[in-house]
């Protein structure tokens, strides 16, 4: 695997984004986060903010972006409005996030030498596209403002692949409702389900998201291709909860409300050009990762 020697993380006081810092620090990079801690946190970052440069700021504003880039050879973005209902509820606003600042992202990396960009997509691409598992030849029918953007973003990294030979690979993992869920068992709440539970998702764990970031930070074919990232396998919402109410000790049933305008129903990853591109394959089973990220979130509750 190529060294990334300098990378740029934004959004990296995120989940995702700290998590994929950390792996950085790990592999010798010197990493910059841009964040302007709108639903991330500093203290995700809190035990390596003396190793990093991090800067409080916005994608949305070109001159940070400029200055958090500068001479990274590799920019991963993960910023983002990752809320289905908050882009429903405010499209524009969003989209001045998903869309101008991808853009964003992409015309400042153009400028650059030899910088790569790997973009966070999403599954809600596909929207609900009866085929399972959902693969990269599906025509997308994004159902929300959040899946339109996300796509948006997409078909600019091909476009300025092509247009102007920036690397760039879209990355698309397979995620949902495991943080609020974390979050509602922290304070003994009951979770809110809409629908039935009955839907059902591709869950990855993070470390798997980190090392498909870093896989596609350094392969050599796949340049401008949306890139789906999973497990191949499913679990339902009512299961998901079941799960983590038990670790917890905490077993109590959820409520239930109507499905949320843009909620798809069955989401699961065909990860076949994961890796023939670049060698991705999951490393950590589902009770593995959740029992990990449910310890993850304990010990960050109580460092507070």
């Amino acid at each position: 695997m190529k060294k990334i020697v300098n990378a740029l993380v934004t959004g990296g006081a995120g989940f995702i984004g700290s998590h994929l810092v950390d792996a950085l620090l790990l592999a010798g990079a010197r990493v910059t986060v841009l964040d302007n801690l709108s639903t991330g946190h500093r203290s995700n970052l809190a035990e390596v903010l003396s190793e990093i440069n991090f800067i409080e700021g916005d994608i949305r504003h070109r001159s940070d972006v400029e200055e958090a880039a500068d001479g990274c050879d590799v920019i991963f973005h993960q910023a983002a409005v990752v809320s289905v209902p908050q882009t429903v509820a405010d499209p524009i606003g969003s989209a001045a996030v998903n869309e101008i600042g991808t853009l964003t992202v992409l015309d400042v990396a153009r400028l650059q030498k030899e910088t790569r960009v790997v973009l966070a997509s999403s599954c809600a691409v596909y929207g609900d596209d009866p085929v399972q598992p959902k693969h990269e030849g599906l025509l997308p029918r994004p159902q929300s403002p959040y899946a339109l953007q996300k796509l948006t973003g997409e078909m600019y990294a091909r476009l300025y692949s092509e247009l102007y030979g920036l690397k760039t690979v879209p990355s698309s993992p397979y995620s949902g409702v495991i943080s609020i869920f974390m979050n509602r068992v922290s304070q003994k709440e009951a979770p809110v389900i809409y629908g039935d539970g009955y839907q059902s998702r591709d869950f990855i764990f993070v470390k798997d998201v980190v090392q498909a970031n870093l896989l596609a930070a350094t392969a050599r074919d796949a340049n401008g291709q949306a890139v789906n990232i999973g497990t191949g396998h499913t679990v339902t919402i009512n299961q998901l909860w079941e799960i983590i109410s038990k670790l917890a000790g905490y077993e109590v049933a959820p409520g239930y409300e109507a499905p949320r305008p843009g909620d798809i129903q069955l989401s699961m990853a065909d990860i076949g050009n994961a890796g023939r591109i670049f060698g991705f394959k999951p490393k950590y089973r589902f009770e593995e990762g959740i029992e990990t990220t449910f310890a993850w979130y304990g010990q960050r509750g109580s460092s507070k």
